[in-house]
């Protein structure tokens, strides 16, 4: 393959901030839950990358004749793979995606076909775009999927244009607004900045929000032996009164992780009577439990260590995915007033679900 731009690229990245930025010239988006994707594509060659440098192309055989039809011949974009179901963006059906038989991945493809949202262009034609500012990309850009039509479609699969705007107030009001079609944030690029592969250079503003949860579970750090705690299971009550995994607490320092081991050793227990007990494989549902293998963790050791469910702890959250943390949470303190009874599923914000194609509107 030859592209005017040879790949791999990995794709500028963000920095994390609380706020949306009060000073400076700033173009803001929403920001997708997907799979990042840069798309090369030169004649009839085309090559998906994912963040990480690497082919995306057999987990999505979907769009290539898509991506063909609409692109121009010669062009290189960066965007993000999604996934729309009945509530949004779905990114558990993404997720299903990556997996070892072609023939399972081609099935989903043809189910669920993945669409693909353009946000920066780093070349068209002969024109390497990657020194110009992002106010001129962004023209490129609009001109480029303009000519495909604003929202092009080629069968099911959509290649579309992320919004953006420069005014904060309607910033603002995506950031509280889109997160009920699955979206979870706003990105912030400086108009006059250039392409800038593997460097933080955008912002991201995102979610978090606050939740007490049951410790009913941790992991040894796979550098400490059992000298430091890696992380700690966490679980809510459902409405049945049934403690359900939501997600994992991690990066400790060194010093916190060798700390929770002395906290966490007089509730150390056997697997009589837990909640969890029989877990580490996969529901009768096909959801995953505590310990079992993933698609993203391979022959990683994910087995851990069961306690009392009678530890309390306040941790922030960024968003939901279905009835578990999208995210790992990070610790705030222990709650010795609360008791895991309270734990529940109730206490969490209910976002107002927001119709995706509003977005596009």
């Amino acid at each position: 393959m030859e592209f005017l731009i040879e790949p791999p690229v990995l794709p500028m990245l963000a920095e994390r901030v609380d706020a949306i930025p009060d000073a400076g010239e700033w173009s803001f988006e929403p920001k997708w839950d997907g799979f990042r994707a840069v798309i090369f594509r030169d004649g009839a060659e085309l090559l998906i990358q994912s963040r990480d440098g690497k082919p995306l192309d057999r987990y999505f055989p979907e769009l290539r004749s898509a991506l063909l039809d609409l692109l121009p011949k010669r062009c290189v974009v960066d965007g993000e793979i999604v996934i729309a179901g009945p509530a949004g963006l779905d990114f558990d059906l993404l997720s299903l995606r990556i997996h070892p038989a072609a023939s399972r991945i081609k099935l989903l493809s043809e189910e669920t076909p993945a669409s693909v949202v353009l946000f920066d262009v780093l070349a068209v034609g002969e024109d390497d775009l990657r020194e110009r500012p992002f106010a001129e990309r962004r023209k490129r850009l609009e001109e480029l999927v303009g000519h495909m039509g604003k929202q092009a479609h080629a069968g099911r699969v959509k290649v579309e244009l992320t919004p953006a705007t420069t005014e904060r107030a309607v910033a603002q009001d995506w950031f509280g607004r889109f997160e009920g079609a699955g979206l979870d944030g706003v990105m912030a690029k400086r108009l006059d900045g250039p392409y800038t592969p593997d460097k933080r250079t955008m912002l991201k503003i995102k979610h978090e929000r606050d939740c007490d949860c049951v410790v009913a579970g941790f992991r040894w750090h796979k550098n400490g032996g059992q000298m430091m705690v890696g992380s700690l299971l966490l679980g809510l009550f459902d409405g049945d009164g049934k403690l359900q995994h939501v997600g994992t607490c991690a990066s400790f320092t060194e010093a916190k992780r060798r700390e929770l081991v002395d906290v966490l050793t007089p509730y150390r227990t056997t697997p009589e009577g837990h909640p969890w007990a029989a877990w580490g494989g996969e529901n009768a549902d096909g959801s995953r439990m505590p310990g079992a293998k993933s698609r993203w963790t391979g022959t990683k050791d994910l087995s851990w260590e069961l306690l009392r469910p009678e530890l309390v702890v306040e941790v922030a959250y960024e968003h939901m995915q279905g009835d578990r943390f999208r995210h790992l949470a990070h610790f705030r303190r222990w709650r010795e007033d609360k008791a895991p009874a309270a734990c529940t599923y109730a206490q969490l914000e209910t976002v107002a679900p927001q119709e995706l194609r509003e977005i596009f509107a």
